[in-house]
């Protein structure tokens, strides 16, 4: 924990803003625990990263599992697990899936041992037991005493760089072992062809490509020690024949400082050391070479570069200055901690990156980013981004999914990308609503015009997802394309969100036909039962019908009827209608949430986790319907459910998420609502109003401007909203504005012990739906 000067500094940043930080009160750095979703199902790995850095440096504490069996394993760490089997350089933070956990690295004292060994037979293998009472982890920063050697371990990272502290014992001899041959979701054959190659200088770099989640994923680093070497053995611990395909640098050298196969490992000796042992990591997509420059494109040793990252933390944490109560403070920098991890920088400091086709190409004016889980994040994460990341990040996260399409062998949009290469996991054309929620807020740095083509190109990709029976039909029939409800709903919002842009760009051809594209969710619902239904091609909705079922590949997408019906962003207002109007909409949302669970099953759905009857928080299609009592008229209703989630499902401990982090979906969702509202709909430049979870927050904005949610009376025997003020107006409509929150200024909430019923009741009030739009 640095406190000094960077506490010092902080304090005085804030004590000259309307949010001054309290004497002994927890600093935004201090408050946010990378603990938090490393136990139950949260997938958040508790190792040290810089906001959105292209390096996760982490424990990893079991890779032996494979595939499904390792889903506890996504991101490498596990709270539970009483052993740490080394430390690696790239981890997802809260997937559902997993890969990753490149370039594994152990400190030993004393005998040389090759293989992990058993976590149930200490010093079986280079593995260690360890306590939590001896980690330490927050933001750029994570700490464990290895307890089989008394090795005390450190970890730092810049954007592109990691850095290992290892001090060991007096006395003892000082060694690592680096093995390539581990990865997360392991399994036989899934290491393609690796290298090293220890340079003359001391310098060790080297490449690994993998058959995992993204097939042919290449990376390749640098290493630098602190201390010189006295002895080093370079080896393949596989006899088969080599790969053919891909050859690394190109190098056929056989001597001992170089080394070629599928199951390499490197045993470093450094002798008898004084003082602790240094180990510097860069990485790249690109070749060894961009390894190297970006290990001396961040000079400084562990304690500098740590330095620079609490700095940097400290900035990107800043952005969001909160007042609450503790628990819910610490929950919400967590939170926003969380949400400034991906999407991460996988270009190297000289604008080379490996995009979809597997060549090299170079960004120019801007940081190549990966690492999209679309369907998750096009929900709050990336709309939380354009308000507290929106001039460098969001720019590049647009340049970024354009120049994917423009070099994907598909010809699409990112759908769910990492290391540049696409997996095609999860559904949707889901990079459209980011582009188009960023275009539409007025956001600047990149081409709209290419960003729309590329936007078109996704949607009118016949042969993606059912896409050419969906332009033909008007839905995507289940007898030819599984999932085919979801990806009917899905796409009709995407298809929305292109409108949106086009109109406003005045392309009023494209305008027209995704606006007509829009309204396909109608096609899928049936308006006899209420719920929306996978059709066959032949028109006829799917028998036999279970709204409660979950089973993958069925009509739904990790999820079922209860999900998924809710599911019309874009016309909430006209779903309200066919299921008979707003009381009938009320009965029916609260039927969901308070619904009996006792007789229904989902222990063999993985990702089905925080359930509140059929209302499932774990997983992201639920993400919006609590917000949904605002568009019929009973915005007290969304503000006791919103307590009841947060109380449920949000806790700042190992355990404290419900579900997979999703890259920042779970976290993003928390941020608006703990501030009082949410994006239900992006690109309606619309937020909704729900109820705050803090006692003042501020947002510090790009253009210098701050805007302020106050909470007059926050308590639990408070928790509705009595009156909301805008910059010390009386405000009755249950939304805000983009454009009045990046102008600043204050909104003001009132709570109370009762609900007041006739805020925001009436239908001018209500939130934007594309059917009512002209009305209001």
């Amino acid at each position: 924990m640095l406190r000094s000067p960077l506490r010092a500094a902080l304090a005085l940043a804030l004590s000259c803003s309307p949010l001054a930080l309290h004497a002994g009160e927890p600093t935004p750095n201090e408050a946010a625990d990378p603990m938090v979703g490393t136990g139950g199902e949260g997938h958040t790995f508790p190792g040290a990263s810089a906001p959105f850095g292209m390096v996760q440096l982490s424990p990893d504490t079991d890779t032996s599992c494979e595939i499904r069996a390792c889903y506890g394993h996504a991101a490498g760490y596990r709270y539970d697990d009483p052993t740490i089997q080394g430390f690696s350089h790239t981890h997802f933070s809260g997937a559902g899936h997993s890969d990753l956990g490149d370039l594994l690295v152990m400190p030993q004292a004393g005998e040389v041992k090759l293989d992990p060994g058993d976590p149930k037979v200490p010093g079986s293998g280079y593995r260690s037991r360890f306590s939590h009472s001896t980690e330490v982890a927050h933001p750029g920063y994570y700490a464990v005493t290895l307890a089989d050697n008394n090795i005390r371990a450190e970890m730092t990272t810049g954007t592109r760089v990691g850095v290992h502290r290892y001090t060991f014992q007096p006395g003892t001899h000082a060694r690592l072992v680096i093995d390539l041959r581990t990865s997360l979701y392991n399994y036989p054959g899934k290491v393609l062809w690796s290298g090293l190659h220890l340079h003359p200088d001391g310098t060790l770099t080297g490449f690994r490509e993998t058959r995992g989640w993204a097939p042919g994923r290449k990376l390749f680093f640098a290493m630098r020690f602190s201390a010189p070497l006295v002895g080093h053995e370079l080896i393949d611990r596989d006899a088969n024949v080599p790969y053919r395909g891909f050859k690394g640098p190109g190098r056929t050298s056989a001597d001992l400082s170089e080394k070629l196969g599928k199951a390499l490992e490197a045993s470093l000796d450094f002798g008898t050391i004084s003082g602790p042992l240094e180990v510097k990591v860069a990485l790249s997509g690109v070749d060894e070479a961009g390894a190297i420059a970006n290990l001396e494109s961040e000079q400084g040793n562990f304690d500098a570069i740590r330095a620079q990252t609490d700095t940097a933390w400290a900035k990107a944490l800043g952005a969001v200055q909160i007042e609450a109560p503790e628990a819910m403070r610490r929950n919400l920098y967590t939170a926003l901690y969380h949400s400034l991890l991906a999407p991460s920088v996988w270009s190297d400091v000289d604008g080379r990156y490996r995009g979809p086709d597997d060549q090299v190409h170079q960004a120019k004016g801007f940081t190549f980013r990966s690492t999209f889980s679309l369907w998750d994040t096009f929900r709050a994460e990336h709309p939380l981004l354009t308000l507290i990341q929106p001039e460098q990040t969001t720019a590049d996260v647009v340049n970024s999914l354009v120049e994917s399409q423009k070099y994907s062998p598909d010809g699409i949009l990112p759908v769910w990308q990492f290391a540049g290469r696409e997996t095609w996991c999860m559904i949707g054309y889901h990079a459209v609503p980011v582009i188009a929620d960023a275009y539409l807020k007025g956001l600047k740095g990149f081409d709209a015009n290419a960003a729309l083509d590329a936007m078109v190109a996704s949607a009118t990709h016949a042969q993606y997802g059912g896409l050419g029976d969906y332009m033909k039909l008007g839905y995507v029939p289940i007898d030819r394309e599984p999932e085919a409800a979801s990806k009917t709903a899905e796409y009709a919002f995407d298809d929305w969100t292109i409108a949106q842009m086009a109109r406003k760009m005045g392309r009023a051809d494209i305008a027209a036909t995704f606006e007509k594209r829009a309204n396909n969710w109608r096609n899928s619902f049936d308006v006899k039962t209420g719920w929306l239904r996978a059709r066959k091609a032949d028109g006829s909705f799917r028998t036999p019908f279970d709204p409660t079922a979950i089973n993958y590949g069925s009509d739904y997408t990790e999820g079922n009827a209860w999900q998924y019906s809710w599911f019309a962003p874009q016309d909430q207002a006209g779903l309200f209608k066919i299921l008979g109007g707003d009381a009938k909409t009320i009965t029916k949302l609260d039927a969901m949430f308070d619904f009996d669970n006792s007789k229904v099953d989902y222990s063999h759905a993985e990702d089905i986790a925080g359930l509140i009857g059929q209302y499932i928080h774990g997983n992201e299609p639920s993400h919006h319907v609590a917000y949904l009592y605002a568009y019929a008229g009973a915005p007290w209703r969304t503000q006791a459910r919103l307590k009841q989630i947060v109380d449920s499902q949000y806790k700042p401990t190992p355990e404290g998420l419900a579900g997979n982090d999703d890259l920042g979906q779970m976290s993003a969702w928390l941020v608006f609502t703990g501030l009082g509202f949410y994006p239900v709909a992006p690109g309606s430049n619309q937020y909704v109003i729900g109820r705050p979870f803090v006692s003042r927050a501020a947002i510090t904005l790009p253009n210098g401007k701050q805007f302020t949610v106050v909470t007059d009376g926050l308590s639990d025997a408070h928790p509705y909203v009595g009156k909301v003020t805008l910059n010390g107006q009386p405000l009755t409509r249950s939304y805000i504005t983009d454009a009045e929150v990046r102008s600043g200024g204050e909104l003001r909430f009132t709570m109370q012990a009762q609900p007041n019923k006739a805020w925001g009741a009436s239908a001018a009030a209500r939130p934007f739906s594309s059917s009512t739009a002209k009305q209001q």
